[in-house]
């Protein structure tokens, strides 16, 4: 018989692909498994001779394996330690700062407006002096006779020595003030801030219980009183100052200031002002070793 002659299903199932045979269960599980393999992300596979994460770790745990133990360079070592000494630095200057301005920052308003005063009269002060200088000099400059007008201020300059000197007696207006230790607790160095803080506020002449206050004076501790110059005083100290009580009375009074320091050493202190001050006690006049007029 001939092709033409062949039933229409013989032709179709020639037409078809053969039959494949339906793998095995195990052929099948391996197949699966290999495509599983193959398809798994990146992320999941780590690569050869690196240890896998542990299951189970947080973020935060893996940022502590992370940074810790640090991994830090020579240069980022010195730098660190650079920024350390800096901010190290800057804390302390800080600090000092803050304790600097402890007082004033603690302070009423009438104290704050009285330092401003006393700081303004210590610079009229000096202004005044300065013009007393230059007048000076343009009245020698300007004098018919220069002689008698150099002599006339020479007296009028030893006078002023004198009296910073202590050797000649001063008078003038200025204050008392009396400090009444029963504790015995005021030490010689309390009476020196004193001293310095009536200087500093325009104090010429300073008397302490008899003995008169100058550059050269000092005061040490003596048992139970102060001594100042090797002459042993003792409570109630009392300060007999020359100068401007209105400068001189605030400059005690100030926030921290003298008053202040010894009344919390359980010391009664008073300060008073009169319009005449007697500053009698003297001083020898000494001759230097060494020291000579640059003049002669």
């Amino acid at each position: 018989m001939s092709n033409q002659d062949e039933q229409p299903e013989n032709r179709l199932r020639k037409e078809l692909p053969a039959e494949v045979p339906a793998p095995a269960p195990e052929t099948e599980r391996a197949e699966q498994a290999e495509r599983a393999e193959q398809t798994q992300p990146a992320e999941q596979t780590a690569p050869a001779g690196e240890d896998r994460p542990e299951a189970g770790l947080t973020g935060r745990s893996r940022l502590v394996q992370v940074l810790w133990p640090p991994r830090l360079s020579r240069a980022q070592l010195i730098v660190a330690l650079l920024l350390f000494g800096l901010g190290f630095g800057l804390a302390v200057q800080v600090a000092s700062n803050s304790d600097s301005d402890s007082a004033l920052r603690g302070a009423r308003q009438e104290d704050l407006v009285r330092i401003l005063d006393e700081l303004d009269d210590r610079t009229q002060r000096l202004e005044d002096e300065k013009q007393g200088l230059e007048k000076q000099r343009s009245e020698l400059q300007s004098s018919s006779d220069q002689a008698a007008e150099a002599r006339r201020q020479t007296a009028e300059k030893e006078r002023q020595l004198g009296i910073l000197a202590g050797t000649v007696a001063a008078q003038g207006p200025g204050i008392t003030m009396t400090i009444d230790d029963t504790k015995g607790t005021v030490k010689a160095d309390m009476l020196l801030d004193a001293i310095q803080e009536l200087r500093a506020a325009g104090a010429e002449a300073i008397e302490v219980n008899g003995v008169r206050v100058v550059a050269n004076t000092y005061l040490t501790d003596s048992g139970d009183s102060v001594s100042v110059d090797g002459n042993k005083i003792s409570s109630p100290y009392r300060f007999k100052v020359i100068g401007k009580p209105q400068d001189l009375e605030p400059a005690l009074n100030i926030p921290g200031g003298v008053v202040q320091t010894l009344e919390k050493e359980q010391a009664t202190v008073t300060v008073e002002r009169a319009t005449k001050i007697v500053v009698e006690a003297l001083r020898a006049a000494k001759r230097p070793d060494y020291a000579r007029s640059s003049s002669q």
